[in-house]
């Protein structure tokens, strides 16, 4: 009896494809045009959805159209899913058979749509009866009276194809163009499941900007929220993150964190904006995705110090053991990139930011910029870099395109660091920067009496300047302090990279010392005129020379040209 039903059934079913469809126009659904965009989509889809929640709408038919415009919506808020429908009339690029709707036909009658949780739609109908994952089961009744136990049969199609072709078929049951599958409400792929382990892990002192929904199973009105939480976080991915707490499972946690939701779903920010820890921020605006979004821009940190550009000079933090990264753009506030990454790499690097004009700024040009936005860093050493130019595809893939440069930056400066010659115990050593654009102006600046200027073209070269200069500034002279001084007898020390300096080389000789794998050049920024060392490259003669220099004991030569870095 019950083979003979199953076989009849499968007939049936298989007949039912190959009659006449009614589909439905999925753009209709949302009320946009075929040409319209993602945002207007999402705006559409939210208006529906509130309009028609079911626990906001008791008119017969909402809990059906609910679940309509939410299918709506998953396909065409899908770039590769919207394209397929387009072409094919279905996401997965095969054409479509739909029998939703279909309404009755003799005895017999079809589900309407498969909306969240256990629906029954129609008492005369197949019943969506929800369960986990992809599985579902329905009811299938004929017969007048369609409650009689003797003509009602409950059974998953899992189960049935199961049985018929040997074994479960994952992702969904299968059966000629037939298909089922679990579908999930838009934007939920993006929130996480937050356990008291997941939370100490992931959430707190992290660094990262969390959106969090804090609900009751019973409070139903989180299912509403949760698509708005979810595409809030899409549009922010990679400078934040979304999380859900069921409160009902996770008790501890929530007491912990001091949040209650027993009479309606809470979201919050956990947030850095004002604690190095974190911590909750409840957001009690208008539920919508636009002003949810701009909550979460408003608890993003803001950790890197905007500033002139004009007056800003990196060597004023010489003596910082973290390397530093300065970011040029064009807007007038902090980018939101820039302030995420800052909280990320909080105590690992020191961020700064500024509005610049375009590249055609001399400023930007003394950098060795050329393209805007760009990233400049700055090695514990002295050493700058240009990170990065251009503007980045989108605020995900840019997060994780600096990340990677972040990250190789700092384990340049680590390295760099390490080979730099410590101060021995017995005899302290000053550190020595290297000359760059940056500090030109406060090393080597117009009110800087004297420059003693280190010149290397090997790594062994850069470390005999680096220990005597450090030697002798420490014992017998008096060092600059990396400030701008009123005093016009001041001297500072620096090292210069002649393979990477060319052209400031040329300004005091021809050849630009190419001759020699290290030269010491005292320079006189203000009377434009230097003196060269290329004797022994030893403590002694380097300090009388320096001391010579000082005393004016020296010839000094007129410049060719004035020096330029680049």
């Amino acid at each position: 009896m019950m083979f003979r039903f199953l076989l009849f059934f499968l007939l049936f079913i298989s007949l039912s494809f190959f009659q006449e469809a009614e589909t439905r126009d999925l753009y209709k659904v949302l009320g946009v045009e075929k040409n319209a965009s993602q945002r207007e989509i999402q705006k559409a889809f939210h208006k529906l959805s509130l309009q028609y929640h079911p626990d906001k709408n008791k008119a017969k038919g909402a809990q059906e159209k609910f679940a309509e415009i939410n299918n709506a919506y998953e396909i065409l808020s899908d770039e590769e899913k919207r394209k397929n429908y387009d072409l094919y009339g279905d996401e997965k690029s095969n054409p479509r058979f739909d029998v939703s709707n279909s309404g009755d036909r003799g005895p017999y009658t079809y589900f309407t749509s498969g909306g969240p949780g256990n629906n029954n739609f129609r008492p005369d109908g197949w019943q969506r009866m929800g369960g986990q994952g992809n599985s579902e089961s329905f009811s299938f009744s004929f017969g007048d009276d369609p409650t009689a136990s003797k003509s009602s049969f409950n059974f998953g199609f899992d189960d049935i194809f199961s049985n018929f072709f040997g074994s479960g078929l994952k992702g969904g049951s299968q059966f000629g163009a037939f298909r089922t599958s679990g579908r999930s409400k838009p934007g939920l792929s993006s929130i996480q499941a937050i356990n008291s382990q997941l939370f100490k892990k992931e959430v707190s002192g992290q660094g990262l900007t969390w959106l969090l929904l804090v609900y009751m199973p019973s409070n139903k009105e989180y299912l509403g929220l949760e698509s708005i939480v979810g595409e809030v976080a899409n549009s922010l991915q990679g400078a934040i993150k979304a999380g859900s707490i069921n409160c009902q499972s996770e008790q501890v946690l929530c007491k912990d964190l001091g949040v209650s939701p027993s009479k309606s779903a809470r979201i919050y920010a956990y947030s850095y904006k004002t604690s190095e820890r974190g911590s909750l921020v409840e957001y009690s605006g208008v539920l919508d995705a636009k002003n949810l979004k701009d909550f979460c821009l408003e608890q993003l940190p803001r950790y890197s110090k905007r500033i002139n550009l004009g007056k800003f000079d990196f060597s004023s933090s010489n003596m910082e053991t973290l390397p530093q990264v300065l970011l040029l753009s064009t807007k007038k506030d902090t980018p939101v990139i820039w302030r995420a990454l800052s909280a990320l790499y909080h105590k690992r690097f020191i961020f700064y930011d500024a509005e610049v004009r375009d590249v055609a700024d001399p400023m930007v040009k003394r950098l060795g910029v050329d393209a805007l936005p760009a990233v400049v860093g700055r090695l514990s050493t002295g050493e700058t870099h240009v990170l990065r130019t251009g503007p980045i595809k989108d605020l995900k893939s840019g997060m994780g395109e600096m990340r990677v440069v972040l990250d190789n930056f700092e384990k340049k400066n680590k390295k760099a660091s390490s080979q730099s010659k410590r101060p021995s115990q017995t005899e302290p050593q000053e550190y020595i920067p290297h000359l760059s654009v940056l500090n030109r102006d406060s090393v080597c600046g117009d009110k800087t009496a004297v420059c003693i200027i280190g010149v290397f073209r090997s790594s062994k070269a850069k470390e005999t300047l680096e220990s005597i200069l450090s030697t002798v500034s420490h014992k017998t002279l008096t060092r600059r302090q990396n400030q701008l001084y009123s005093s016009r007898d001041s001297v500072s020390y620096s090292l210069l990279d002649a393979t990477k300096q060319p052209t400031f080389l040329n300004s005091f000789d021809k050849s630009g010392f190419k001759s020699s794998d290290k030269v010491l050049v005292a320079y006189k920024p203000g009377k434009g005129k230097f003196a060269v060392f290329s004797g022994e490259f030893t403590y002694e003669e380097i300090e009388s020379f320096i001391s010579s220099v000082l005393s004016g004991d020296i010839q000094f030569s007129k410049i060719r040209q004035k020096p330029v870095l680049k």
